[in-house]
């Protein structure tokens, strides 16, 4: 029984530093400066899908990128003009954001270590194919649940403020 205990009070922290994480990331590192620290990643994104978007082997790996590169882009803009308007949009999105974003982080480590895993696949090298498996799991069973994060943080802030009081 007590390890139950433990582990519903561990949730609540989880939960608590993932939504203060998710806030921090949002409102001071993308919104508080315009999305320059964001525009510099986009770059990095952006340099990668164009050099290896135009091989074959890559675009198992480098359209889901670019997509979710767009869609954040489009997200992040949406966000910010919302914010504009109701700064509570800002808090109702934050954390589906920040699955997101973590999932365009994760898309374009996995695309480059893929790069890596076909350039190293005849090698016969065990490690490297299981990578390049690694990658096209993530694409095509983690990466998906983007639709959903999107979904989530468009919806808006008002299903969260406008609760009344009395119902808690």
């Amino acid at each position: 029984m007590e390890q139950y205990v433990r582990d519903a009070r561990i949730n609540m922290i989880y939960e608590g530093t993932n939504a203060i994480q998710a806030l921090d990331l949002l409102g001071h590192k993308i919104l508080g400066d315009m999305g320059v620290k964001m525009k510099k990643f986009g770059k990095l994104v952006t340099e990668f899908v164009e050099a290896e978007g135009v091989k074959p082997e890559m675009q198992e790996f480098i359209n889901p990128l670019a997509d979710i590169g767009e869609k954040v882009q489009k997200l992040t803009m949406e966000i910010g003009m919302k914010a504009m308007q109701n700064p509570d949009e800002v808090g109702a999105a934050a954390l589906p954001y920040l699955r997101t974003v973590g999932h365009l982080v994760f898309s374009y480590f996995w695309a480059r270590m893929a790069r890596i895993a076909l350039d190293k696949e005849a090698s016969g090298d065990a490690f490297y194919k299981a990578k390049l498996a690694t990658a096209r799991f993530y694409f095509a069973k983690l990466l998906p649940e983007t639709a959903m994060t999107i979904r989530q943080a468009r919806a808006g802030s008002k299903s969260l403020m406008e609760v009344d009081e009395a119902l808690f």
